[in-house]
């Protein structure tokens, strides 16, 4: 606030207020009644007066420093609100600022509580999608069932132009020619428990070549999964194949020598090899029609340059044996092991209508899925529900 004292002249005494107060404006009021006065003495020129007025400026400056300190105090309302003249304050900034956060923590808020059921919901969906897998499953071993219970089909009677191999699986068929163990390929390695003690080994997969003079013989050549043979049983069966080997020589010699007379004469055994292989009987073989295997990730690739087979493909099978690529592939469910030679050992039947999960698992993994959905949302409710206070 600033007071200040105009020039003495005739006309009186000028005072001005810069700043609004109650205090300052009852003082003015008492200066406006004493102006007549002030200005009659000031004209006669009486002293007295002028020592009453300095003694009045004396006590004004101290009233003065008095409502300086007064309205200089934080405690008072600004002057401004005395003013009508004025608008009111804008509310504070930070009002706006906390009620917008406490928005956007309300809708953080609803989507944490959200978030809590996610587990619960995945769980559940889970569990539901268990239930539809086992009554695939059941209706997947139904259909093989039936399949398997079949007149089996003798492959000789059918034409290869009027059949899908697709719509023969797991259907029972009966094949005749001769095995081509030259050609044999190895699948594994696939463990087997025998007596109780699990040993590795691999199945035997052998062309069956058609016999021409076999009434009953195949016409076109058959891939046929033999049954399961040890790892010894195959080392011992490849070195019979290489001794074989060493000894063709001798046996294309006596077989160019066959043609001559003299030979004819002193042999004791003219032809002898034909007519034993005219005489013996065609391999009759009872396999179930199969397909490829879908191997998992883990399963390594086929190398056919190396022989390694990790896998079924009919395909791939095929074309490393010399034979079609849709070559049909059973796998043999004979029984009839005879004990002299016990391999390869067939597959079960009951092996067929088989999986490695089957419905009673997926019930058990469904009733687990839906417990874990349980408690997880029991959780949540938990979490979300507001605490009772403590009486």
């Amino acid at each position: 606030m600033s007071i200040k004292w105009a020039n003495w002249t005739p006309l009186g005494l000028e005072f001005r207020c810069n700043w609004f107060s109650p205090e300052i404006e009852a003082f003015k009021k008492v200066m406006l009644v004493l102006r007549p006065q002030v200005d009659h003495i000031v004209s006669v020129g009486d002293a007295s007066f002028f020592f009453h007025m300095a003694t009045s400026l004396s006590k004004t400056l101290r009233v003065k420093r008095s409502l300086l300190s007064v309205l200089s105090s934080p405690r008072l309302t600004p002057l401004s609100a005395f003013s009508s003249s004025h608008a009111p304050p804008p509310p504070p900034t930070y009002a706006a600022a906390s009620s917008g956060s406490q928005s956007q923590e309300k809708e953080r808020g609803k989507w944490s509580k959200a978030l809590l059921f996610l587990p619960g919901a995945i769980t559940f969906g889970l569990g539901t999608w268990q239930l539809f897998r086992r009554q695939e499953k059941i209706e997947m071993l139904d259909y093989r069932r039936k399949r398997l219970e079949m007149e089996p089909l003798k492959w000789n009677e059918l034409s290869s132009s009027d059949h899908d191999f697709d719509s023969l699986e797991f259907r029972t068929v009966i094949c005749e020619g001769d095995f081509d163990e030259s050609k044999s390929v190895y699948i594994g390695p696939r463990s087997r428990s025998i007596s109780g003690v699990t040993e590795n080994g691999f199945y035997v997969i052998t062309p069956l070549i058609p016999r021409i003079t076999g009434p009953g013989s195949v016409q076109l050549p058959v891939l046929v999964n033999r049954g399961w043979v040890p790892r010894g049983w195959r080392k011992k069966l490849e070195n019979s194949e290489n001794s074989d080997r060493s000894s063709s020589p001798e046996i294309e010699d006596a077989k160019q020598n066959e043609g001559s007379a003299w030979w004819k004469f002193w042999s004791k055994e003219p032809s002898v090899t034909k007519v034993e292989e005219n005489s013996m009987a065609p391999t009759r073989v009872i396999g179930v029609v199969r397909g490829s295997e879908k191997p998992s990730i883990f399963v390594p690739e086929n190398d056919p340059s190396t022989g390694q087979w990790f896998y079924v493909d009919v395909a791939m099978i095929a074309r490393a044996c010399g034979v079609p690529d849709n070559t049909l592939y059973i796998e043999t469910i004979n029984e009839d092991v005879s004990a002299s030679n016990p391999y390869p050992i067939p597959k079960d039947v009951n092996t067929l209508i088989r999986y490695s999960v089957m419905p009673q698992d997926h019930l058990n993994y469904t009733f687990t899925w839906y417990s874990l959905s349980a408690a997880v949302t029991y959780m949540a409710l938990r979490r979300i529900r507001p605490k009772k206070s403590r009486r």
